[in-house]
C-alpha cells in the first residue's frame, strides 16, 4: 500500500488522540502499574533460578542453562501469535484487556510452584519438571504482558509522552524486581548455622515463590483494572475478513520488513543476549567474586531503588534533549566504559580487598550509575519500538502495535534465554563448582570468570551499538508519519462515500 493507505483499524491514531484526550498521571502510573509482574518474574529467573536449582538442588549450571533457554524459545515462538490475536481481537472489553485478565491467576499459581517443586526427585526429573512449570509461566506471562505493553501506542502518540509512558512502565518493572531481590536475599535467604551464605535455604525459596505470587497477581488486576477505563477510545480491530493465508502472511511480510523495525530487532538480538549473560551471572560474581554477605547483596539493591527513581526522571530528559536515538548511543557507549572497571581492577589486583568498606563503596557507586543508565537505554529502545508502530501505519494502513511489541519480544525473551544459557556454559567453562560455598572457589576461576564474561559482553553490545546507526526514525520522522496517518483517516470517508 502507499503511504496514504487508510487504516484498516475502526480508529486511527490521531483519532483515537482527540477521544480520549491528554495523558494523565493516573494513566502513566496504571501503564507503569502492570509492568511489576513483568519485573518479578524477570528478576526471579535472571537472579535467583539458576542459583536456586543450581547451588541449592544440585542441576550443572549448563543444564539449567539449558532449560531456561528451552523454555523461552519455546515461549517466543508463541509472542508473534498473542500479538497478532491481541491486535484483532474483538470484545467490550477491548481488544487487549480480556487476555491480561485471564493470566492473572495462572501466573501466580505457575510462578509459586516454581519455587516448589516436588521433593524426591532426581536430576533428570527435576530438569524435565523445571522445563516444563519455565514453559508454562513464560506462556502465561506472554498473555499478559504483550497485549499490556502494546497498550501505550494505544494510550498516546505524542513522540515525548511516549517516553515517559515507558519511564513509568521501567520504573515499575525495576521496583518490583528490586523489591523482591532484597526481600529474598534480607527475609528467606538468611543465613544460618548449617548454611553461612543462605543461599542453600529451600523453604526460603518456596516462602519467596508464594509472596512474588502474590505481588505478581495483584499488580497485574491493578493495572488491568486501571487501564480499562480507557479502552473503549482505543484503535479498534480491523473489520472481519475472509482467512486467505497468501494474504496473511503477505501483510505480515509487510509489517516486519520495516526497516526501523529491523533494526532495533537486530540491535536486540545483541543486546538482549549479553543482559541474559550478565544477569546470570551477576548473583555469582556478588557471592563469591565479591564474597558480600546476604545483607550487603539487598544493600546494593536498596542502592537500585535510588537509581530507579533517577531513571524515571532522567531518561525522558536525555531522549528529549538528544533524541530517543542518539541517547541511547551514548547511553550504551556509558555503559560499555563502566561496567567492566571493577572486574579489571580486581583481576590486576588495583582495588582494596574484600571486605573493605572502600571496595564495597565503589561497588555501590558503580551499580548505582550502572542501574541508571540501564535502565534508560531500555526506555529509549522501547521508546523508538512505539514510534515504529506509526512508520509502518503509514506505510501499510495497518495499526499492529501489538504485533509490533510480540515480535520485540519473542527477540527479547530468546536472546536472552540464550544469553542465560551462555552465562552456564562461561560457568562450566571455567570450572566453577556446584553448591560453593563463599571464600572456597579458586583464585584462577574468578579470575577467569572475571575476563571472559565482560568481554563477550562489551562485544555483543558493540555490535547492538551499531546496528542502532542504522534506526532511520527521529522526532521529524515521526511527526511527520502521524500526519501522514492523519491525513489518510481524513480521506477514509470521502473515498468510502464515493465508493
Amino acid at each position: 500500500m502507499s503511504g496514504a493507505a487508510s487504516l484498516s483499524s475502526g480508529a486511527t491514531p490521531m483519532a483515537v488522540a482527540a477521544a480520549i484526550g491528554r495523558a494523565t498521571l493516573f494513566d502513566k502510573l496504571a501503564y507503569g502499574v502492570g509492568s511489576i509482574a513483568y519485573g518479578v518474574k524477570d528478576n526471579g529467573f535472571s537472579v535467583l533460578l539458576l542459583l536456586f536449582y543450581n547451588q541449592a538442588l544440585g542441576l550443572s549450571a549448563q543444564s539449567v542453562g539449558l532449560a531456561i533457554m528451552i523454555a523461552l524459545v519455546v515461549d517466543a515462538c508463541v509472542d508473534p501469535v498473542v500479538g497478532n490475536w491481541s491486535d484483532n481481537f474483538r470484545s467490550r472489553l477491548g481488544r487487549r484487556h480480556p487476555f491480561m485478565y485471564a493470566a492473572a491467576v495462572p501466573i501466580a499459581v505457575s510462578y509459586y510452584f516454581l519455587w516448589n517443586p516436588p521433593s524426591g526427585l532426581g536430576e533428570p526429573a527435576l530438569l524435565t519438571y523445571l522445563i516444563g512449570i519455565s514453559i508454562v509461566i513464560r506462556l502465561c506471562i506472554t498473555f499478559y504482558e504483550i497485549p499490556s505493553s502494546a497498550l501505550v501506542a494505544d494510550m498516546t502518540h505524542d513522540y515525548d509522552e511516549r517516553t515517559s509512558f515507558l519511564s513509568y512502565r521501567y520504573f515499575f518493572g525495576w521496583i518490583g524486581g528490586l523489591a523482591m531481590g532484597v526481600v529474598a536475599f534480607s527475609v528467606f535467604l538468611r543465613p544460618s548455622a548449617d548454611d553461612p551464605s543462605g543461599q542453600l535455604n529451600l523453604q526460603g525459596y518456596a516462602n519467596y515463590g508464594l509472596v512474588a505470587s502474590l505481588l505478581m497477581f495483584a499488580a497485574i488486576m491493578v493495572s488491568s483494572l486501571g487501564t480499562q477505563r480507557r479502552a473503549a477510545a482505543f484503535p479498534k480491530p480491523p473489520p472481519r475478513r475472509r482467512f486467505v493465508l497468501r494474504r496473511s502472511v503477505r501483510e505480515l511480510w509487510e509489517t516486519l520488513s520495516n526497516r526501523a523495525f529491523g533494526v532495533l530487532f537486530l540491535a536486540g538480538v545483541f543486546s538482549f543476549a549479553a543482559a541474559g549473560i550478565a544477569a546470570s551471572v551477576l548473583t555469582y560474581f556478588r557471592i563469591y567474586f565479591w564474597e558480600l554477605t546476604g545483607d550487603q547483596i539487598s544493600f546494593l539493591m536498596v542502592g537500585n531503588f535510588a537509581s530507579v527513581f533517577v531513571a524515571l526522571f532522567f531518561a525522558p530528559r536525555i531522549g528529549r534533549a538528544l533524541g530517543k536515538k542518539r541517547a541511547y548511543m551514548v547511553l550504551a557507549a556509558t555503559y560499555m566504559s563502566l561496567s567492566p572497571l571493577l572486574y579489571l581492577g580486581r583481576v590486576f589486583d588495583l582495588l582494596p580487598a574484600n571486605g573493605s568498606p572502600v571496595l564495597y563503596a565503589l561497588l555501590f557507586g558503580q551499580s548505582f550509575f550502572v542501574t541508571i543508565i540501564v535502565i534508560s537505554i531500555g526506555v529509549m529502545g522501547a521508546a523508538m519500538m512505539a514510534d515504529v508502530v506509526e512508520d509502518s501505519a503509514a506505510k501499510t494502513g495497518r495499526h499492529n502495535a501489538g504485533l509490533f511489541f510480540a515480535t520485540n519480544t519473542f527477540m527479547l525473551k530468546s536472546m536472552s534465554g540464550v544469553g542465560v544459557f551462555g552465562g552456564g556454559l562461561i560457568l562450566s567453562f571455567v570450572n566453577f563448582p556446584q553448591q560453593a560455598r563463599r571464600g572456597s572457589v579458586p583464585v584462577d576461576v574468578l579470575n577467569q570468570l572475571a575476563i571472559i564474561e565482560p568481554l563477550i559482553i562489551f562485544g555483543l553490545q558493540a555490535v547492538a551499538l551499531l546496528c542502532i546507526l542504522a534506526y532511520p526514525i527521529t522526532r521529524a520522522v515521526h511527526e511527520n508519519n502521524v500526519r501522514k496517518v492523519r491525513d489518510a483517516a481524513a480521506q477514509k470517508p470521502l473515498a468510502e462515500a464515493a465508493a
